[in-house]
């Protein structure tokens, strides 16, 4: 794997609903004496509703720790029978993160949130020494270390054929991973230009050549015309290249 991204929200909204109707059969569980704490069993359950969250779009080989927070002291939940764990839609489970905790079984229904802190570690690139901004990468400056790839934003990377001469937007420390976001975005055609889009549709793909009308940068929104004058708008891929999925 090239790079090792976050999960998506997509992902994560997808297994938040498998993982509600798992965990809403379990028997019924309570909250400790001390209401900002956990039970056993429940910690247990919340532990398994975060590592699985957390390992949507991860290496097999990564290894995720949880460490459950407390729920805020000054809450005063009714007693509840059957507390169900959930993952909040929409919300990755890297980092510092949530789980959703509600009643199921209680004269009053309450929801509240468990703060939690994922970490997932992981073989990544990583600066070998201090490096400037503006340093342009080669493999010597590259090692390879085991890392919390869930402690910032942005992917990492795991392959240096692609890092390779590209350039430092900001000083990395050494032993500091190389993300995304710490590397000068690629300018891969002017306006102008002739470039090659290529049309993505379900099961099949079609390519012709247009005039760039913006900027081609890395990954970002350009507008393309075509000898027709119709004018579509796709995202700068590589080298002269524009994909537009329809």
């Amino acid at each position: 794997m090239f790079q090792i991204r976050p999960p998506s929200l997509k992902s994560a909204r997808r297994l938040a609903s498998l993982m509600g109707l798992g965990v809403a059969c379990l028997s019924g569980i309570a909250l400790a004496q001390d209401e900002s704490m956990l039970n056993a069993e429940l910690t247990l359950q919340v532990q398994q509703v975060a590592q699985a969250g957390a390992r949507v779009g991860t290496p097999a080989q990564a290894r995720v720790e949880v460490q459950i927070g407390r729920l805020d002291p000054r809450l005063k939940l009714a007693p509840c029978k059957q507390v169900q764990p959930y993952l909040p839609p929409g919300l990755q489970m890297w980092g510092r993160s949530r789980i959703g905790l509600r009643c199921l079984d209680g004269l009053v229904r309450w929801n509240v949130s468990l703060p939690v802190t994922v970490k997932v570690y992981a073989r990544a690139l990583v600066a070998a020494d201090a490096l400037p901004a503006g340093t342009v990468l080669t493999q010597a400056l590259l090692s390879t270390a085991e890392i919390d790839i869930a402690a910032q934003a942005g992917a990492v990377f795991s392959d240096a054929g692609g890092l390779v001469g590209r350039t430092l937007s900001r000083p990395l420390a050494a032993g500091e991973a190389v993300r995304s976001q710490n590397l000068k975005v690629r300018q891969w055609f002017a306006a102008g230009e002739t470039v090659m889009v290529r049309a993505v549709g379900s099961g099949y793909s079609v390519a012709r050549e247009g005039q760039a009308l913006t900027a081609g940068l890395e990954g970002q929104s350009v507008k393309v015309r075509f000898e027709n004058g119709r004018v579509i708008s796709g995202r700068a891929v590589g080298d002269r290249h524009v994909e537009m999925l329809l």
